[in-house]
């Protein structure tokens, strides 16, 4: 394995690919240089001399200003290097829309077709609250129905989604509640939808099924504890006849582009721009160029490379809905005393990265070179097909849950740190070193790191990510959904996005 990498061309920091001793003698670009200090894998050094205030390169891009002089070979980080970023910016729309070439195949899979024309690769009965306060409610009447069922082992689950909201909300923290639980309602993979109120909560019942548009009265049933003297029963009368019309569905043949994919990160360190994102960012192009979806969100971590984003929208119209979508977040920040630069995470830090940019221009590339084709407030649902952008913050759990809502089929997460994390639809994870997914393997699905190694191509390794994600939407099942980790977040925002 290489010991460190020159990103581009133009960059005047290098990343070190292992553990790198003091004084220890590089060959780069034809000459010799020293280490100063010794580097941290996932760590910067610097290449030529920096006087204070020059401007640092890596990718290609700027990812800040030296707060010092550095000297070639030394460790570039939080000491010596500052954030170039501002906060309200001008934008212009420059498009610059590359041709995307086909690399890959596209790859026969079964799944589920629903009647209204959507798809599924998982066949679920969901029991949804309307209101944390049946949450206990919706558990006893889960295990019972699980009881009666003998585990209900014909479909692909039966899971029930709690939350602490539904009740004493005003204005978009409500919306956002309902809108994200009756975007589950609409899920493909929720072959059948209990959903359960109280009786009393702000987010009641009937007004939750007068405006979830069209449904099928024979997959979603509702219910309100609060009508029924024995509501537990009531609830298993009603799973075990919502099971009935879903139990008897059947896998049929599809492609894997037919699926929406959703794009996200999480702990991320210096390797993730390297490999675990570029990967994704090839699998989103050869995905769209067979005719599929991808979505990219956390727009915190677009902060800084935004302007690539922008420059790939294929109109004048969806720039426009970037740069508000971005504007609007910004404003979010603000309207919160917050700064809108603020530094990565501490496990970012400790993984390499040290500006939002260098983490911004790390994270946007998991969205590849396509087209921008739409752009999503929180809590709308996709209706193009291509690369589109969602409005949600930087926060794994939200993030995750808001591609789910938007109808993501599966969520793909990059991760240098690791993380345990799943939403309610298979949430891939793909780790950006190999020795985190030799650690982490029951959190894990797939290595990037490989990408590192020298008898490893990217080729490869996309057509080896292809293959488990035809696996994964075929019934095995992700990490997450082994560890029966399925979380619901719902984004309380106090303003609107």
């Amino acid at each position: 394995m290489q010991r460190f990498m020159k990103i581009h061309r133009q960059d005047s920091v290098a990343v070190a690919l292992c553990n790198l001793a003091e004084g220890e003698q590089l060959e780069i670009d034809g000459n010799s240089l020293i280490l100063k200090q010794a580097i941290s894998l996932g760590h910067k050094f610097a290449l030529q001399e920096l006087a204070e205030g020059d401007t640092v390169f890596k990718y290609g891009h700027p990812i800040g200003y030296a707060r010092q002089t550095i000297h070639p070979g030394e460790h570039v980080h939080s000491h010596n290097l500052v954030t170039g970023l501002g906060e309200i910016d001008n934008y212009q729309y420059q498009p610059n829309v590359a041709e995307i070439p086909q690399r890959s195949d596209d790859y026969a899979i079964t799944l589920y077709r629903r009647e209204n024309g959507d798809v599924a690769i998982r066949n679920e009965l969901w029991i949804l609250p309307t209101v944390g306060c049946v949450n206990g409610i919706a558990q006893q009447i889960l295990q019972r129905f699980l009881q009666e069922s003998h585990g209900a082992t014909d479909i692909d689950g039966v899971h029930l989604f709690t939350h602490p909201y539904g009740c004493s909300q005003l204005g978009q923290d409500h919306q956002n509640t309902r809108t994200l639980l009756q975007n589950m309602v609409h899920h493909p993979h929720a072959g059948a939808v209990l959903v359960i109120g109280l009786g009393c909560e702000n987010n009641q019942v009937e007004e939750f099924q007068a405006t979830l548009g069209n449904y099928d009265p024979q997959r979603v049933a509702f219910m309100i504890s609060q009508k029924f003297d024995d509501e537990i029963e009531e609830g298993v009368r009603l799973l075990h006849q919502l099971y009935e019309a879903m139990r008897h569905d059947k896998r049929t043949s599809g492609k894997l582009s037919e699926l929406r994919f959703g794009l996200e990160c999480g702990g991320s360190d210096g390797f993730s721009g390297i490999t675990a994102n570029p990967l994704l960012g090839v699998f989103s192009d050869q995905i769209i160029k067979h005719g599929g979806t991808t979505v990219l969100t956390e727009v915190p971590e677009m902060f800084g490379a935004e302007q690539i984003l922008m420059s790939h929208c294929r109109d004048e119209q969806t720039f426009d809905k970037t740069v508000a979508m971005i504007n609007q977040f910004k404003q979010y920040f603000i309207a919160h005393n917050q700064p809108i630069y603020e530094n990565p995470s501490p496990g970012n830090k400790v993984g390499g990265i040290t500006t939002l940019e260098e983490k911004s221009l790390g994270c946007t590339q998991k969205a590849g070179q396509s087209q921008v084709v739409d752009v999503l407030p929180y809590g709308a649902r996709l209706t193009k097909k291509g690369l589109n952008l969602l409005s949600a913050p930087g926060n794994d759990a939200v993030a995750t849950s808001a591609l789910a809502g938007a109808g993501c089929h599966m969520v793909l997460f990059t991760t240098g740190r690791g993380t345990p994390y799943g939403g309610f639809v298979p949430t891939v994870k793909i780790a950006t070193n190999s020795d985190l997914a030799s650690r982490k393997k029951h959190w894990i699905d797939f290595d990037a790191g490989k990408i590192l190694q020298q008898d490893v191509t990217m080729d490869q390794q996309v057509a080896a990510f292809f293959l488990l994600l035809s696996r994964i939407a075929q019934g095995e099942p992700a990490r997450n959904e082994v560890n029966n980790i399925r979380e619901l977040a719902i984004f309380k925002s106090g303003v609107t996005l």
